[in-house]
């Protein structure tokens, strides 16, 4: 298919309880041929600011994580399987299909949140009523999730755009319990569990022109969205339509030397000094 789909050529699959099992039978027998796994989460945004000393912001940003992580529950997951080349599967429904996970966990009326993030996804559509009633148990979806071949399997891409809270609150729902301590302990388990990232808002250190979020960057290479802007199924599919668009535009080698850091956080500083003292040895000896 084209890397720009028609908006009537996709099926935005919703997935609640009752249809959770069918729709990861689907998934299973699409990953191999479609290992390239675009992942956008909606949350209730972000409650607390650690107070303290830290040696430095990337242990500031991770702390901050971790609090609003452990303290907050997931609401929306999209995913969005392509190929190599950026084409979706069908899966037999004569219409390319995207997921949107919905789930049961998060009460407006009991839970922590952040009132403009709420008010935002209420604006885009998300019925917090019908998740608590219709919504997906996050235990089950762990469990089925973990027997899938999405994760824990080194052929499978993660595609991502400023991610480490969708990585968080994954890795929080996979594992049933809260985040590690140490951000080095949270980098291992997004490499055990999901062994190959790339994160986009990372890649855009690398070109030139490119800035913003996920729209800005969307509208920068020209990428249509399909679907409403703050719902995880159509973030999930303008991540990875831009991903492909990126890749195509700005990388023309292997990408693999960037995989495995996540915009803010983590050894970010000290693979940027890497990879453009490799850009400044390419340049002076070309």
């Amino acid at each position: 298919m084209s890397l720009f789909p028609k908006s009537d050529s996709i099926q935005i699959r919703e997935v609640w309880a009752e249809n959770l099992e069918e729709e990861f039978e689907m998934m299973r027998a699409i990953v191999d041929d479609y290992p390239y796994v675009a992942m956008d989460t909606e949350f209730p945004g972000i409650v607390l600011r650690p107070i303290g000393h830290f040696k430095t912001n990337y242990e500031y940003h991770y702390q901050t994580l971790k609090d609003n992580v452990d303290m907050l529950k997931l609401i929306q997951l999209g995913l969005t399987f392509t190929d190599e080349k950026g084409n979706l599967p069908t899966c037999g429904t004569g219409k390319f299909c995207i997921w949107q996970f919905n789930f049961r966990e998060f009460d407006v009326n009991d839970d922590v949140f952040a009132s403009d993030s709420i008010e935002l996804l209420r604006r885009s559509g998300i019925d917090f009523e019908k998740n608590i009633e219709k919504g997906i148990d996050a235990r089950r979806f762990a469990e089925l999730l973990m027997s899938s071949g999405i994760v824990l399997n080194e052929n499978v891409v993660w595609v991502t755009f400023h991610s480490g809270y969708d990585f968080g609150y994954l890795l929080k729902v996979l594992m049933c319990k809260n985040l590690p301590e140490l951000q080095a302990d949270f980098f291992e388990l997004i490499g055990l569990y999901f062994p190959t990232v790339y994160d986009i808002k990372y890649l855009m250190k690398f070109c030139n022109s490119l800035h913003g979020g996920l729209n800005k960057l969307a509208e920068l290479l020209d990428v249509e969205r399909v679907g409403v802007c703050h719902q995880a199924g159509s973030d999930s599919l303008l991540t990875s339509c831009a991903f492909m668009k990126l890749k195509e535009n700005f990388f023309s080698g292997s990408l693999e030397k960037y995989a495995g850091v996540l915009y803010g956080l983590g050894v970010e500083h000290q693979q940027v000094a890497v990879h453009e003292l490799e850009a400044d040895r390419s340049s002076s000896n070309g």
